[in-house]
């Protein structure tokens, strides 16, 4: 089996309130997923990796602001659009949903838990 790339999708902003303590952790806990399907014998990939950066080079000074905005769900989409699957981790995001339908719209094969995702060895 070749290595599959897949988007991890779960919460980073939900259920925040913006605060960036919550924030944090929950780019961990996608980081953690990331690592595990690494682990799998996978490429991770998570859209803030990607978007964040992409945000502050346009002048994005803020999670919230209209340039995050308009970059946090269009990266994840076109990349979706690249990748084999996605696996959504647990708790409620809009922005996860969405991958999720796109991800649908595309074909991909979705994965809520790790031990889905088959070993590339």
């Amino acid at each position: 089996m070749t290595a599959k790339l897949i988007l991890i999708a779960g919460p980073y902003r939900s259920g925040t309130d913006g605060k960036q303590a919550l924030i944090d952790a929950n780019l961990q806990r996608l980081e953690a997923a990331a690592l595990a399907v690494y682990q799998r014998g996978h490429i991770p990939l998570i859209g803030e990796w990607l978007a964040l950066p992409l945000a502050k080079a346009a002048g994005s000074t803020s999670l919230d602001d209209e340039i995050s905005e308009a970059m946090l769900y269009p990266v994840a989409h076109r990349l979706i659009a690249r990748c084999d699957a996605i696996y959504r981790i647990e708790g409620a995001s809009k922005g996860a949903d969405m991958d999720i339908e796109v991800a649908r719209q595309h074909g991909l094969t979705i994965y809520t838990s790790i031990d889905d995702i088959p070993q590339n060895r």
